[in-house]
């Protein structure tokens, strides 16, 4: 049986209209990230326990936090002790849901002023910070996994083995979609693309939890184009099928980009496109699954109809 989940603050800002968009999939699961634009490790104690409770109340796990520890947005060189107090302040989230694993990265690319990578990537501090990272996580019987995303362990899938076998705490989370948005800064300039199936095929035994996203990069512009999941190159359900041949348990997480972009405050559709969009995708995904014969939890009292298509325009 596949669990899925969603990061429903693309759905919605509010932590209501969240549960709201799961219980129209049928889902019982929420990968949390932000609440009213703020991370939920950010939130203040009083709203945080409303969304703990709001979610209890909808009978909603949350199998993943989606932090931004160590993410895109901070440095290598950043304060480590206010880093490490988000790391504190999460692990006391994180027991409070019943959560085990909490999403990471592995700090921002040293870029020259030309927007290329320095040849040092002060490779030795990363794995120092992100190691005590894990090590806190790992201590309190938590599972950091590493997203392959657009910091120094998402260059190549030969950067994401290079920083597992230095931090063996570390697990990985695979976003389907992540290589087609990415540079691969393992080949000559002006870095192509990563390609999906090669990534997944060297990270596979090391994944344990999976994002659903597809979409690709343009190289000359570096200009984003998101779609439904198979719609694009992220090879999404050649990974599914390989992922249930392999008896793949863990969750799968949507993450559509469609109407509204976590890192890019700029692409936010109306609520009702992004709710529209969110639902539309979820079924999208159910509808892959069970063509590659998948059982999907909740099939028995979902409905099937999709979203209209004058609901996308």
């Amino acid at each position: 049986m596949i669990r899925l989940a969603g990061f429903a603050d693309e759905a919605a800002d509010g932590i209501e209209g969240q549960i709201a968009a799961l219980r129209t999939l049928g889902w019982k699961g929420i990968e949390l990230r932000s609440v009213d634009g703020v991370n939920a490790h950010d939130l203040d104690d009083r709203r945080f326990d409303d969304v703990r409770r709001a979610l209890d109340g909808a009978g909603i796990q949350v199998p993943c936090l989606g932090s931004t520890i160590a993410n895109w947005g901070n440095k290598v060189d950043e304060d480590f002790t206010s880093a490490m107090a988000t790391v504190e302040r999460t692990i006391a989230r994180m027991k409070t849901l019943g959560t085990r694993m909490v999403r990471v990265m592995s700090y921002a690319i040293l870029l020259d002023s030309g927007g290329r990578p320095l040849p040092d990537q002060a490779f030795g501090r990363r794995v120092e910070r992100l190691g005590a990272i894990c090590a806190r996580f790992e201590a309190e019987g938590m599972v950091p996994v590493h997203e392959n995303c657009l910091t120094y362990g998402g260059m190549s899938w030969a950067h994401s083995l290079e920083l597992l076998a230095a931090i063996p705490s570390m697990r990985l989370v695979f976003d389907t979609g992540n290589p087609c948005l990415t540079p691969d800064f393992s080949k000559p300039f002006p870095y192509p693309n990563q390609d999906a199936w090669e990534v997944w095929t060297h990270l596979k035994p090391q994944v344990v939890h999976i994002h659903i996203k597809d979409g690709w990069r343009d190289p000359a512009t570096g200009s984003e184009t998101y779609v439904y999941p198979g719609e694009g190159p992220a090879r999404v359900p050649e990974i599914l099928g390989d992922c249930l041949a392999s008896g793949y348990s863990g969750w799968l997480t949507i993450e559509p980009h469609m109407a509204a972009v976590f890192h890019d405050r700029s692409i936010v559709a109306s609520g009702d496109r992004r709710m529209a969009i969110f639902v539309e995708y979820g079924r999208r995904l159910e509808v892959l699954l069970r063509e590659l014969g998948a059982a999907v939890e909740g099939d028995e009292v979902k409905p099937s109809t999709m979203v209209s298509e004058e609901s996308r325009r």
